[in-house]
């Protein structure tokens, strides 16, 4: 129960909201899974945070073989089972989270897409998997929409990043540089604001191939994250707070979305 009222108040709630109670479930345990692993790597003062991250991994394998430890990995088991979730979907996520554990940095935006593929273009897989899409059309839309989520959550919370000594964009600065060098930066976050655009542009094309009720909850995402850039790329990209949107916006989002797919 916890965990689903959890995903509901996140910025992936609304989308959700027209799925099936099974389908729900299942991303709400996902999603429990995702927020563990990044609380372990985010949370401060976590005791040996890379040891929690193997015993998760450890948890995964579990799953996979029927015999797991955890209520989560009972519960996870099933959603396996009855939406075809693959194992990169969840050892993949966990690279990434490794990967924030190290701080480890990008030098170009190449190497920045072996990131956001394991946090992100997995997690759209992973959802697509429950909405029942899947194949290669279903893989270009997680990857183009993934991508563009996970750019802009970048982009917003870079200097809440820098604060915990992680950079992203491959700026060629330092975490303690990052407020320092608004210029170079500025710079940066403008080449990273283009190509989620791109992608946004992409996923919304590959969405029209799609049933429109059933892809619904993805235009729902892309609208409401698409229109944080918007908001971002507003103030032009002068800003040392993440720039969020309101719930009254997020909710001008989801309607402009159902008016998209019923017109």
């Amino acid at each position: 129960m916890k965990q689903q009222q959890a995903y509901k108040k996140s910025s992936f709630g609304p989308a959700f909201f027209f799925l099936t109670r099974r389908q729900r479930k299942a991303l709400a345990d996902y999603y429990a899974f995702c927020r563990l692993a990044d609380d372990i790597v985010d949370e401060p003062n976590q005791p040996n945070p890379a040891a929690q991250l193997e015993e998760l991994s450890q948890e995964v394998q579990f799953v996979y073989v029927g015999a797991p430890k955890t209520l989560l990995g009972k519960n996870l088991v099933k959603d396996v089972a009855d939406f075809g979730l693959e194992r990169e979907n969840f050892t993949g996520l966990l690279e990434g989270m490794k990967a924030d554990l190290e701080k480890k940095q990008y030098q170009t935006f190449e190497e920045l897409d072996w990131y956001i593929y394991r946090v992100s273009v997995l997690v759209g897989k992973t959802v697509l998997s429950i909405l029942k899409l899947k194949g290669n059309q279903a893989d270009q839309l997680a990857q183009t929409l993934g991508s563009a989520v996970q750019l802009t959550n970048i982009v917003r919370d870079v200097y809440e990043d820098a604060r915990m000594g992680r950079v992203y964009l491959p700026c060629g600065l330092q975490a303690g540089e990052v407020l320092k060098r608004p210029t170079q930066l500025k710079e940066c976050l403008k080449q990273a604001s283009r190509r989620a655009r791109e992608n946004y542009e992409q996923a919304f094309g590959l969405m029209e191939r799609f049933w429109p009720v059933t892809i619904l909850p993805c235009r729902i995402i892309g609208y409401i994250y698409q229109k944080n850039l918007a908001k971002i790329e507003k103030t032009g990209f002068a800003f040392t707070q993440p720039v969020k949107l309101t719930k009254c916006e997020k909710l001008q989002m989801v309607g402009y979305a159902i008016i998209k797919t019923l017109f």
